[in-house]
């Protein structure tokens, strides 16, 4: 049975850090008014909670300076970012989840589910690198592969790319990048792009489309030569 008193076993616990990781990935500390937006709480619930986890030693805290993950708290992050990340590709591989379906469903049972079931799966599924989205996996020991990956909104012009990854997790979102024929590994090249945060003009499986700015910072590719 798992120990009451150790408060990475909250689910509230599990979301504020794998938030900071998140956020961290911008680099530098993560703001207090940061945390509250993206996990939609009020400020001096963010400021409770790092407080309360500065004691456990998983983040540390400065007033007006905001929040870094400690390295055991990062290894908890990793953790759960792999059980979402594993039962993602599960959902879409074995189960015949929509790419789309799987996000929320994920963060359900990320909290539910045993370290044990956690690796039948990897196992099942080969250990992979990627998730159905493109993100990458964290290792069981915590590691995670890095990619050099541009948007397409700073990708060159006329220089062809392959789909790596996309980066959202809103399901209106998604359905509209997957209805513009963004699928990981597609080939797409930048045709023009308009300034001031225009739309994007891309060649995708031989058609010409439009893709709006907000849209196209999610898309993130390589050249096809090096994914």
């Amino acid at each position: 049975m798992p120990d009451s008193s150790d408060p990475t076993h909250s689910e509230s616990v599990q979301n504020f850090l794998k938030a900071v990781y998140a956020l961290q990935q911008n680099g530098g500390r993560v703001s207090t008014n940061a945390l509250a937006d993206m996990l939609n709480v009020k400020a001096p619930s963010i400021t409770d909670m790092a407080q309360r986890l500065m004691v456990a030693e998983l983040v540390d805290y400065e007033r007006y300076k905001g929040v870094m993950l400690t390295a055991s708290g990062e290894k908890v992050a990793l953790k759960i970012i792999r059980r979402h990340r594993l039962i993602e590709l599960y959902l879409v591989e074995e189960l015949g989840y929509a790419l789309q379906e799987v996000h929320e469903e994920a963060e359900a049972l990320e909290h539910a589910v045993s370290d044990r079931f956690v690796q039948a799966i990897a196992t099942k599924l080969g250990e992979p690198e990627l998730d159905p989205h493109g993100d990458p996996i964290p290792a069981a020991d915590g590691t995670i592969i890095r990619r050099d990956l541009s948007p397409l909104t700073e990708w060159p012009l006329g220089i062809p790319a392959q789909v790596c990854r996309i980066k959202t997790s809103d399901p209106e979102m998604l359905q509209h990048i997957l209805n513009k024929g963004f699928k990981l590994n597609t080939v797409v090249t930048v045709l023009s792009r308009d300034p001031f945060d225009g739309p994007v003009i891309v060649q995708i499986n031989g058609e010409e489309r439009v893709v709006g700015h907000r849209a196209a910072v999610c898309v993130l590719v390589a050249s096809v030569e090096e994914s």
